[in-house]
């Protein structure tokens, strides 16, 4: 529950009683910059997301130097104590983009367990975060003027039109 969930809650009960129309309500949840929680993404620093455009080496170079970690000062506290996945960015980040649940789950009891280190649930996400781009790469690639023209054109907005 977001904090202004109360708000909106409020809203949506008072609103018919003033003959207004209930809001409706998107809850969104929003993936970090690279550098934490307190930073935010910003086009005019490189180093605090990950781009579309990105290549493999970019972005294991991005993952593994700036992506705030949840792991312990040394290997020894992190196998006693476990990592702090409140504030680990790259177990943030698989939450978003792996697409294998039980494969999460199970990298998140050993992550915080302590027998997972840092360096390897950063290589988890930088595997996945280069499949998704090198994918993402391929497509946009593949996009001819003409699949704009059809895409913005008003004659169809059929989806199975557009896209065949």
């Amino acid at each position: 529950m977001s904090p202004q969930d109360p708000y909106f809650r409020m809203t949506r009960d008072i609103a018919p009683r003033i003959k207004g129309h209930k809001p409706a309500l998107i809850e969104s949840r929003f993936f970090p910059s690279l550098k934490g929680d307190t930073g935010k993404m910003s086009a005019s620093d490189e180093t605090s997301a990950v781009y579309v455009t990105d290549t493999p080496k970019q972005i294991k170079t991005k993952i593994n130097k700036y992506a705030f970690s949840g792991g312990r000062d040394t290997v020894e506290e992190h196998r006693a104590m476990g990592a702090n996945l409140s504030v680990d960015i790259a177990w943030k980040w698989l939450n978003f983009f792996m697409e294998d649940d039980e494969k999460l789950a199970a990298i998140g009891v050993e992550y915080a367990a302590g027998r997972m280190l840092s360096g390897e649930i950063k290589a988890e996400l930088i595997a996945v975060l280069s499949e998704l781009t090198r994918l993402h790469q391929e497509r946009r690639a593949a996009v001819t003027d003409a699949d704009v023209d059809a895409f913005m054109s008003t004659a169809s907005r059929n989806p199975d039109d557009l896209f065949g």
